[in-house]
């Protein structure tokens, strides 16, 4: 395997977690669900592949309680499908653990190297609520393969390390009128690495309920360049 410069190598973010086995299964012709088997939990990767794939991928990851739809009305799933239609895999990661921020950020930067296995040259992480304390992180350590972020709703907690992203493209969504973490967090965060954009989103909660095409417009602008496609 083949690991760019400012990636973790020794060992690699897969080989620490020691997998006890793994299965996969493909749902659909476009759609798997893989599952890795560890002494820490189970980590689970829904994979949106394309049929004709570009060097291209986003990875997801949850809140605090993880899960795999993210914010909104499943927002994953419709970016997941809409993105693989444009030759972008989309991986979206379940934790070993939830709330566990060290360990849902290896869990992340698992799902990096995955993509970037399967070909991705340039990956955008993303993450809602604690998840985009996650998403940063992994961004951090994986400066050779993660080209951007996208957060939801985060926390600032655990993105004292935004600066370390070093000017790659950032792009944080929070709702004015979130009941569990003010839009002051990213306010905070998008000070912190001093780079990105910020849409503070009139009139929304914290899972963005609302806003689901307003984001996917929003996407629809920012990620391409970001992508490289």
């Amino acid at each position: 395997m083949s690991v760019p410069e400012g990636d973790p190598t020794d060992p690699t973010a897969l080989e620490a977690l020691h997998p006890l086995a793994v299965q996969q299964v493909e749902m659909t012709p476009t759609l798997r669900h893989r599952e890795t088997y560890t002494q820490r939990g189970l980590h689970t990767v829904l994979w949106h592949e394309p049929l004709d794939p570009k060097p291209a991928a986003i990875v997801a990851c949850g809140g605090a309680m993880g899960g795999l739809l993210g914010p909104g009305h499943g927002l994953y799933q419709r970016l997941g499908d809409a993105w693989a239609e444009r030759g972008v895999r989309f991986l979206r990661v379940g934790y070993r653990e939830p709330n566990n921020l060290d360990l849902c950020a290896h869990d992340l930067a698992v799902g990096v190297e995955l993509a970037r296995d399967a070909g991705a040259e340039r990956v955008v992480v993303m993450g809602h609520s604690f998840g985009g304390a996650v998403a940063i992180r992994t961004a951090v350590v994986m400066t050779g393969s993660v080209a951007g972020v996208v957060t939801f709703a985060t926390q600032s907690a655990g993105c004292e390390v935004a600066g370390a992203l070093a000017g790659r493209p950032l792009l944080l969504f929070h709702g004015d009128s979130d009941e569990i973490l003010p839009a002051q967090s990213s306010e905070i965060v998008h000070a912190i690495a001093g780079v990105g954009d910020l849409e503070i989103i009139p009139g929304e909660g914290h899972l963005l309920a609302e806003s689901d095409d307003l984001i996917a417009e929003r996407l629809d602008e920012w990620l391409p360049d970001v992508l490289g496609i």
